[in-house]
């Protein structure tokens, strides 16, 4: 849907001058927003995943893990697609404030399509470098984003997202490499163009939330608190008018359902073009490890 169709729908948890900051900035902050008892609920499902990752070696399909993970002191980078394995999961997703924020943000026909629950450990946990999302998974359409929810409080040193305002309105960047390899971040030359000295650095206490357009140049940066990881839960979705062109690199049952209202009739196409992703067919771990030159040739190189 177009921002002018969205905003002529009724919001259910937002204010109008927040839904005009959202399609003017590409993004919102929204400090305290989750529940107590939901997020007692999602801190409570971390803590489970932590534990059950000690037992892992490699990372999988279920857990990204750091080179140096082990069952004493455990760095998980990523839970992928959490909907997957636990109920509680998707309930908040499909059930909660958060489908009604991403509702006020989409228009009333909303469609779910991946999760991710990702992890910066203390003590040097992974930047993610300046990227788009849009180009890991295209839609026909520009009407899609990702909502995240901090678990713990968040502070400077511990690798906040860094947002820049108003770049979902610039250029929709190359992330392949110079050898047509995919590197999953904006490479030095065109980050030249990218005005990183306004970034805008999302920190707030725990239950705050994020939200960033599709377009959005975002990174963050190492966490560098000595004692304190920061779990961010991500959900994304999309206008149920916004159909994604490329099969999800990471599946889930629940990838395409519709959250609110009902499945479109009409596809909406924008003639603004995008960026294709690799094939990753043959597997995918996480952004870590694509920007770290983790994956293989195989999953890297053009599909």
């Amino acid at each position: 849907m177009t921002p002018e169709q969205v905003l002529a729908h009724p919001p259910k948890v937002l204010n109008q001058a927040q839904r005009e900051a959202y399609f003017r900035d590409g993004y919102l902050l929204l400090e305290r927003f989750v529940p107590d008892d939901w997020l007692a609920t999602l801190r409570g499902l971390s803590e489970r995943f932590i534990e059950e990752s000690r037992h892992r070696s490699a990372s999988d399909e279920k857990f990204d893990l750091e080179s140096d993970h082990c069952a004493s002191a455990p760095r998980l980078r990523r839970l992928t697609q959490p909907v997957r394995h636990h109920p509680d999961y998707w309930r908040f997703a499909s059930e909660s404030r958060i489908t009604d924020l991403a509702e006020d943000l989409l228009g009333p026909d909303v469609m779910f399509h991946h999760s991710k629950l990702n992890f910066k450990w203390s003590g040097g946990g992974e930047e993610v470098k300046w990227h788009q999302d849009i180009q890991y998974w295209p839609h026909t359409n520009y009407s899609v984003l990702t909502i995240g929810v901090y678990l713990e409080d968040v502070d400077e040193t511990m690798g906040p997202m860094g947002v820049i305002p108003g770049a979902h309105e610039g250029e929709l960047f190359d992330l392949y490499d110079g050898n047509d390899c995919w590197a999953g971040s904006i490479g030095d030359q065109d980050l030249a163009r990218v005005p990183v000295e306004k970034a805008v650095y999302l920190q707030g206490p725990a239950g705050s939330v994020t939200v960033h357009h599709c377009r959005m140049i975002h990174g963050s940066r190492p966490n560098t608190h000595p004692a304190r990881s920061r779990p961010l839960l991500l959900n994304a979705f999309s206008s149920a008018d916004a159909l994604p062109v490329t099969p999800n690199p990471t599946p889930a049952p629940q990838c395409g359902a519709i959250v609110r209202g009902k499945r479109t009739r009409w596809i909406h196409y924008d003639p603004r073009p995008c960026l294709m992703p690799p094939d990753w067919s043959g597997g995918y771990t996480s952004i870590f490890a694509v920007q770290q030159g983790e994956e293989s040739e195989q999953q890297a190189a053009v599909g």
